[in-house]
């Protein structure tokens, strides 16, 4: 029988995957595959022995984004060379959404269990791997402000009900934007460097982004009036593309470094992050994902 390990974040979402993991065992019992379950706590420095001594076939990470960017980051960092399986259950579940995970998790398992993978990008800053975003500005704070308890009790709506409220007390940033060597200048209220097209639970933020081409997205709205800043804010709660707007910037590259006027923290995948500047580099293929046929 197939072994998968099941790294699950017991505190991330509602805190109810607990109640899950009989339904998961039983569901990877049907395909022949024993499920061995590592409970995620604060720090992590065992799991890669952990995972050496079981000797799994694969990893399964069970949360929301900060447990997938925990999980991918000890698997790369201590060279474990094993796919990666994503079950959502955190407030934010961005990867998981992009590849449709969510939308059937019967034919998921199946995959899972067929071995079924692909590879995909990641970016990096210093040592810290991303495996969907990098973020610097205005906004990007929301994620670490909003209390858990109220994460918990409103889920995704949190975060629009607290950037929503935020709008009005915008203000720019100067960035210096450097894309595969060619400078770039932008007065603008933050910045994404996105892997796929869906970030923050919002679809086709970056239509064209995808997370095997070797290239990461930059987007970055840039200082505008209000009305057209609430419109480019409705298109993206509607999950339309704003590329084309003049006030969004938008470069793909390999390599970027960012510098900010003023002293910036930076999110990555929903965590915080060091100081801008920021230097990140895209590690094409870096990672195998479990994903459907």
């Amino acid at each position: 029988m197939k072994r998968l390990v099941l790294a699950y974040n017991p505190v991330s979402g509602h805190a109810a995957f607990k109640k899950k993991l009989d339904w998961i065992i039983k569901e990877f019992q049907k395909r022949s595959c024993i499920i061995i379950p590592y409970r995620t706590l604060r720090h992590n420095h065992h799991f890669a022995e952990f995972v050496r001594d079981v000797e799994p076939a694969g990893i399964i990470a069970a949360g929301g984004d900060g447990t997938v960017h925990e999980i991918v980051n000890l698997v790369v960092k201590n060279d474990l060379r094993l796919p990666v399986g994503i079950i959502g259950s955190g407030t934010s579940n961005d990867f998981a959404t992009y590849l449709h995970i969510n939308d059937d998790y019967d034919a998921y398992f199946d995959a899972i269990a067929a071995g079924s993978t692909r590879r995909v990008d990641l970016g990096k800053v210093g040592d810290e791997y991303i495996i969907n975003v990098a973020s610097a500005g205005m906004l990007t704070g929301i994620a670490h402000e909003v209390p858990s308890r109220l994460k918990n009790a409103l889920g995704k709506l949190a975060y629009y009900l607290r950037g929503i409220g935020e709008l009005p007390k915008m203000r720019s940033v100067k960035f210096h934007i450097v894309a595969d060597g060619v400078p770039h200048d932008a007065e603008a209220y933050f910045f994404l460097v996105v892997n796929s097209a869906t970030v923050a639970s919002l679809k086709d933020v970056a239509p064209v982004a995808e997370i095997d081409d070797g290239k990461l997205d930059l987007l970055a709205i840039q200082r505008t009036g209000m009305p057209q800043l609430m419109r480019i804010s409705r298109d993206l709660l509607a999950g339309h593309n704003v590329l084309g707007l003049p006030s969004v910037l938008h470069i793909q590259a390999k390599h970027f470094t960012i510098q900010a006027d003023i002293p910036l923290e930076s999110d990555l995948d929903g965590e915080a992050g060091p100081m801008l500047p920021l230097d990140i580099e895209t590690v094409a293929g870096a990672v195998e994902i479990y994903c459907f046929t």
